[in-house]
C-alpha cells in the first residue's frame, strides 16, 4: 500500500486516509517505504501480543500534520518516541509511526493536503512520565514553550501542557497511584463533608 497526502476532496469532518493499491496502480520510482532495513533499528525488544479475549484493545492515536518530518523531529527528538517506520512519496516522508519511549502506545503521523486543516478541537494528546518537572526544564533547555509549567490540578494529576508544531494539544502529566482511580475534584470532595 502507498500512501498520499490527503487532497481537498478529502472530508474533513471523517478524516480517512487516501489508499492507492500498488496492485492498481504504477509504483512511481519516486515513491517508496522506508522501514527497518534502511534504518538502524531502534530496539530488539520485541513487543509480546496481549491476549484481550476478544475485547476491544487502543491501538495507536493518528495525528495530521502539516509536514511529517516536523512532526518526527517533534515527537522523536524532543519528546523521545522511538521511529517505528515511515513511508515517502516523491523522496518526503507522508507518513510515520512512533513508539513512545515507555510502554507500547504508539502514534501515526499523516501528512495532510497544503489546503487541508490538520485543527483537532477537541482532542488533546496525554503523555505519563513520572520525571514532569524535570522532563518539562529539558525541554525549555531546548527552547521548547510551554503553554503551562508543571501543576498539581484539582483532580490530583500533575500537569504541564504545550502544543506540538501543528498546533495540537499535549499534556505531559504523572498521576502515579492516582491513574487508574475514580478522581474527585477538590470542590466535590468539600462538598461531601
Amino acid at each position: 500500500m502507498i500512501l498520499a497526502p490527503l487532497s481537498q476532496s478529502d472530508s474533513m469532518k471523517k478524516p480517512t486516509r487516501k489508499r492507492i493499491s500498488a496492485k492498481k496502480t504504477l509504483r512511481s520510482p519516486s515513491v517508496r517505504r522506508v522501514g527497518a532495513k534502511h534504518r538502524k533499528p531502534q530496539s530488539t525488544k520485541a513487543s509480546v501480543a496481549v491476549d484481550n479475549d476478544g475485547k476491544l484493545t487502543f491501538n495507536h492515536a493518528m495525528i495530521y500534520v502539516k509536514d511529517v518530518e516536523r512532526g518526527i523531529v517533534f515527537y522523536r527528538d524532543l519528546l523521545g518516541f522511538k521511529l517505528i517506520e515511515d513511508f515517502q512519496y516523491e523522496k518526503k516522508p507522508v507518513y510515520a509511526r512512533l513508539r513512545a519511549p515507555g510502554g507500547d502506545g504508539t502514534i501515526a503521523l499523516h501528512q495532510v493536503g497544503p489546503e487541508n486543516s490538520v485543527l483537532s478541537d477537541g482532542v488533546r494528546l496525554y503523555f505519563e512520565v513520572r520525571a514532569l518537572d524535570d522532563f518539562c526544564r529539558n525541554l525549555q533547555k531546548k527552547g521548547f514553550h510551554m503553554t503551562q509549567l508543571p501543576r498539581m490540578m484539582p483532580w490530583g494529576w500533575r500537569h504541564a501542557y504545550l502544543n506540538d508544531p501543528d498546533g495540537h494539544e499535549i499534556s505531559l502529566y504523572w498521576a502515579g497511584e492516582n491513574r487508574m482511580k475514580k478522581t474527585m475534584i477538590k470542590a466535590q470532595r468539600a462538598a461531601r463533608v
